[in-house]
This record gives structure tokens, sequence and C-alpha cells, in this order.
């Protein structure tokens, strides 16, 4: 049988954040949307990604040298990367001995993954935790992720699918039959307001949710709170609204905007666009979780 590869951006032990106990998360590279506020703009491309950290750069010129196309410029005021011209070789990142080059992204076996994940089964039977697959979007490394779910879970391991549900239904039903818990982020529930922000209709996102709920798999939601994008009443009455209407009503977690990521932008040569928008209040995050417990709905501020 042929060895089953996946390409990942990083192994997050000692998670806390993404499903039930301590977890590992593996985070696959590649998404299909463009989300404003993204956080990890290193999980968009599919592709392994060389950035730039220009406060331990010291401009010493050796990876000018070694750039087999001539891809790199240091000049008195800027390190640059022409990324048209960039092969992704990663020899620039082998020279850097200050490490302010680094290639994100690996490409990794289910077997070689397994076994970094296995390295914490004892705190995941200690704290009923497991493994979280992460993106990026998991739908677009469909049998990785399935094959690497199938195999932790039959190693006992609770088993948990973090999705922005855009990606091929049939994606997400090779992926289901191995998955515990869902973790589906819903953004915005007007298709022509969540393509402004995502670059992507909902339409898709709504059937493949309905896909998961009539599957019976337990699935929470999460919800980005992002001022004045996505945090209107309105809008988090529609996401409530659809919710309630689900044969088993899942709870709602509300995840605050932060600009922890903005830094990431600068690394990779890319623009943040909401450097102007402020975490919301804790007044809004407490207005947006009355609407949805006015539901009926169980609610979360996660911090």
């Amino acid at each position: 049988m042929s060895t089953i590869i996946g390409t990942i951006f990083n192994i997050q032990r000692y998670s806390l954040d993404d499903g039930p106990g301590i977890r590992t998360t593996v985070f696959l590279k590649g998404c299909p949307l463009e989300c404003l506020w993204c956080s990890n703009p290193e999980s968009q491309n599919p592709w392994p990604e060389v950035t730039h950290r220009d406060a331990s750069c010291i401009k010493c010129g050796r990876c000018v040298e070694v750039c087999p196309v001539q891809a790199i410029s240091i000049n008195e005021n800027a390190f640059i990367i022409n990324r048209e011209k960039c092969t992704r070789c990663a020899k620039c990142t082998e020279v850097c001995s200050a490490e302010a080059l680094k290639i994100i992204g690996k490409e990794m076996s289910v077997e070689e993954v397994f076994i970094e994940v296995m390295r914490d089964i004892e705190y995941y039977q200690n704290s009923g935790g497991g493994i979280t697959v992460s993106g990026g979007e998991v739908l677009t490394q469909p049998e990785f992720a399935a094959n690497l779910l199938k195999k932790c879970r039959d190693a006992g391991m609770h088993t948990c699918l973090d999705t922005s549900g855009y990606g091929d239904t049939g994606a997400l039903k090779k992926i289901l039959p191995y998955t515990s818990l869902v973790l589906f982020d819903l953004k915005h529930m007007d298709p022509t307001a969540h393509h402004k922000l995502t670059g992507q209709s909902n339409e898709l996102i709504l059937r493949n949710l309905q896909v998961i709920v009539e599957s019976g798999v337990p699935v929470m939601i999460r919800v980005p709170i992002i001022p004045g994008l996505n945090d209107s009443e309105e809008n988090i009455k529609a996401i409530a609204r659809t919710v309630s209407g689900m044969t088993t009503a899942p709870r709602i977690d509300l995840l605050p905007y932060h600009r922890y990521g903005m830094g990431k932008y600068k690394m990779l040569d890319l623009e943040y666009q909401l450097a102007d928008i402020a975490r919301p209040s804790d007044e809004q995050l407490d207005r947006a979780k009355e609407i949805v417990e006015s539901y009926g709905l169980g609610c979360e501020i996660v911090v």
C-alpha cells in the first residue's frame, strides 16, 4: 500500500482550546477561504513557504549567495524576497545562522504524524483529550485526514475535526466516520457578506453543516466575533436561529477577534487588512452571548 502524505504546518502539543481535554492539534496546510481576520496566513497556501523575521536578520548576505534563482536581495533599508521567482528550495533557510529565514510547511506521512501524536497518549487518557485535525482547511486533504483520524481512533483516542465546512461534501463524508466531534466555524449567514469577508459564499458551508448534523456526529459551532464585520445583532440572531433549528442543537462558542497573527503577515510579505479593528468589548461579547442564549442554546465566550 502506498504511503499517504500530507502537508503540515504545525503540530501543537498540549492544546486546551481545540476540543475536550488535553489534545495534540495537527494543522494541515491549504485553505480555499481568505478570511480577512485569519490569524494563520501561513495556512492558506497548500505548499511550503519561506518566512523572514526581520528582527532576527543580521543581513549577512549568505542567503543571497546560495539562492539559485536570485530571488533574495538586501539593501541598506530592506530585505526582499521576490516571491514570484522563489522556488521554495529552502537553501536560504539552511545557511541562515540567525534563524531569520524558515520554511513553513512539511510533508509528513500518516505514520510519522501518528508517532508524534502518540507521545502524549497518557495525557489524553487522563484528561479525556485526544487529537484534533485542523487547518488551513482539513477538507483539502481528505485522504490524509481520514487515514490519520482512523489510525488514532483505532488506538483508542478521541478524534476531532476542526473545519470551516468549505470543501467537497464527498471529502467530508470520507472523514466523518472516524470523527468523535466536529468543531464547525460559522462566520456570516448572509451569502453576499460571507463572500466579501472570506472570498467564498456560505452556501456549501451550510449544506455541509447539515450533512454533519444528519450523520449523528456531535458538532460544536464556533463563531469568530469581528467588530463591524459580523457582530451585528441581525447576524448573531441568524446564526442562533439556524443552530437552534438543528435536530440536536449544539453549543455555540464565541471567539473574540484578536491581532495575534498580524506579525506573520509581514513575515510572508502580505498586507494585514484589519489592523485598525480592536478586540470586541466585554459588553459586545456579553450581548452576543445573551442573544444566543435567548434561543435556548448553550453559549461560551472563549478567550
